[in-house]
């Protein structure tokens, strides 16, 4: 299994969980836990995935991401759970 961890952060508004979990979806990626929290009218979520099956490149999925953030007005961030673990080691 190869997972990711997935944040999507912005002001909240209506849709944003259904067009990431679909942009995942399409590319067979698998969400395996998802949190999420509105403070103040400003959405943060953070997910772990499975791309073990994903049809497409690491690469790929990460500038895909931050396109379709930017097409609906949030931030969001893609990195390889080996990465994201050593950059939040103590």
């Amino acid at each position: 299994m190869q997972k990711s961890v997935i944040t999507v952060v912005g002001k909240d508004t209506v849709g944003i969980i259904a067009r990431v979990c679909t942009y995942l979806a399409d590319r067979r990626i698998n969400i395996m836990d998802i949190s999420q929290t509105i403070v103040q009218g400003f959405f943060n979520m953070m997910m772990i995935v499975d791309t073990s099956e994903m049809d497409t490149d690491f690469s790929s999925l990460s500038e895909g991401l931050d396109m379709l953030g930017k097409e609906i007005g949030v931030q969001i961030k893609c990195q390889k759970e080996e990465i994201f673990n050593m950059m939040h080691r103590i």
